[in-house]
């Protein structure tokens, strides 16, 4: 792949920004958001091959609502800007914008001129997804309109010798019919990217750089026995050898039997050595107390630190040891810090936003770039087992954030055990792998029930099971009724504090995947 074969995505604030990014990566060209106030120089020195404008909720009139960065359309660089971009460009450039007397949300069939490089392959008539209140009245001088709807008479338009483009529809999702046709049309006949971004090439390039910035340094490596974490120890096991050191640490938040079955994959699966150490207590003695998710995370990820850092200096290693690596992915990123202007901060993860601010190991994050699918696809190349890589998420900070409100002991063996139970039942059913992430949650939530004819007072349990192809958006599972009932009859049955059992059917967004 060559060196700046990568598109830069300016974040406006728009909920489909991932989504661009990821069919970007489905056309084998690596993508990377950044917020809309980067520089033109910023972009120069990045050296991208092409930048895509992302849409946005704003309206570019409106005092406050994020602007583009002076010179960023004097690059020279192919261009394209999607909704809220398309505004920009066209008012920037000296066109004009209005409000819509009838907003476009949703469906709306675009008649498109096909002799556009941009449409090559399309109909002249095609089926897309809107999402905006206002639209170009006028086109800026030398400006060649692509496309019209009955609401937006400049539903495209192109400054090709700018090699500026823009639409008005999102080509990112899957309501746009032929939405994948037109990023490649723009990304390989536009902006001349070769499609060379293929999981090979990234663990080969990404052991270059490890190898690179390691040099003869050890590195200390946490293992949660989820696939981020072991594919990123394979990577860096295969770039460093033993100067990798893996460090498995039992924090007393782990779901059942999972500290024995991930030294057991590591012995015999893996031949990676790991060290394991129980820190349960140092854990649940910090979280005592402490309610809010955000200082829950923060928490874990603080006494995570420190435990680590502690058994740095325990280990005798021939050389120094500098780092310490987590399997932190590209989601965690987006979702801990504001990488993306005016989108905000969801949640802390506990391995990006949740890190003390004063360490004395540095961070290295083999997998920082790569969606779940993406890290998938890497650990069965690295040889990691089919059942392994389909294994569901398991959150950094674990059942602290499934067991909501106050974390006690009590409260964790008994999520542990309908944890469990759901789990299993789903292996039984030959549901498991249908779905992308399940789990149970305990509410701080106590209701009346009716067990032997004697009055109960106990928590209430949540069952979650999602799909999704990349954690940034996600639907309900549609589990069987049947199958439900069985679950739920269990575990009021076996677990001792619950006497009632919810089923969570709610997306992301609104909500996010964790309860926490």
């Amino acid at each position: 792949m060559k060196p700046n074969d990568v598109v830069l995505i300016l974040d406006f604030g728009s909920q489909y920004t991932q989504l661009i990014a990821r069919r970007v990566r489905e056309c084998r060209v690596r993508s990377e958001i950044v917020g809309p106030s980067i520089t033109a120089d910023e972009i120069r020195a990045r050296g991208p091959r092409a930048i895509i404008l992302s849409g946005g909720p704003d309206s570019v009139y409106r005092e406050g609502a994020p602007q583009l960065s002076p010179g960023v359309l004097d690059l020279g660089l192919p261009l394209l800007g999607i909704c809220y971009g398309l505004h920009l460009i066209a008012r920037d450039l000296g066109g004009r914008i209005e409000r819509a007397k009838e907003r476009e949300y949703g469906h709306a069939d675009v008649e498109i001129d096909t002799s556009a490089t941009l449409f090559h392959g399309l109909s002249a008539v095609e089926p897309t997804w809107m999402s905006h209140g206002d639209h170009v009245v006028e086109l800026p001088p030398g400006a060649r309109a692509m496309a019209s709807t009955a609401n937006a008479p400049f539903a495209a338009f192109e400054l090709p010798e700018r090699r500026i483009y823009a639409i008005q529809f999102h080509p990112e999702v899957a309501h746009t019919a032929h939405g994948t046709r037109v990023l490649e049309n723009f990304l390989y006949e536009l902006a001349g990217c070769h499609g060379d971004w293929t999981t090979g090439n990234f663990i080969a390039q990404e052991m270059d750089a490890l190898r690179a910035r390691l040099k003869d340094d050890h590195v200390l490596c946490g293992i949660s026995g989820g696939v981020d974490s072991a594919v990123a120890a394979l990577l860096l096991h295969q770039a460093i050898g033993d100067r990798l050191h893996c460090l498995f640490v039992d924090n007393g938040l782990l779901r059942k039997d999972e500290a024995r079955l991930v030294m057991e994959a590591f012995e015999h699966r893996f031949h990676v050595p790991v060290r394991s150490v129980d820190a349960s207590r140092e854990f649940l003695g910090a979280l005592d107390g402490i309610t809010d998710p955000e200082e829950k995370r923060k928490t874990v990820g603080r006494v995570f630190i420190d435990v680590f850092e502690r058994e740095a200096k325990a280990l005798k290693v021939a050389g120094r040891l500098r780092y310490l690596a987590q399997g932190t992915l590209y989601p965690d990123v987006i979702e801990s810090s504001p990488v993306r202007g005016p989108s905000a901060v969801i949640k802390s993860h506990h391995n990006v936003g949740g890190l003390p601010a004063r360490m004395n190991l540095e961070i290295v994050e083999p997998l920082r770039w790569l969606f779940k699918d993406e890290v998938r696809r890497a650990g069965a190349e690295l040889g990691l087992s089919e059942d392994f890589v389909q294994r569901h998420p398991f959150p950094g900070p674990g059942l602290a954030v499934r067991c909501v409100g106050a974390i006690t002991e009590r409260r964790l063996a008994t999520l542990r055990e309908a944890d469990h139970i759901f789990i299993s039942e789903l292996r039984s059913a030959g549901l498991y792998h249908q779905v992308a992430q399940a789990f149970a949650a305990l509410l701080p939530v106590k209701s009346v029930g009716v067990m032997g004819d004697e009055r109960t007072y106990q928590e209430a349990c949540v069952l979650r099971s999602v799909d999704t192809s990349d954690f940034m958006t996600a639907t309900w599972s549609r589990l069987p009724p049947d199958f439900l009932a069985r679950v739920a009859s269990r575990i009021v049955n076996e677990v001792d504090g619950i006497n009632r059992v919810l089923y969570d059917v709610t997306s992301k967004p609104p909500s996010t995947i964790e309860w926490e």
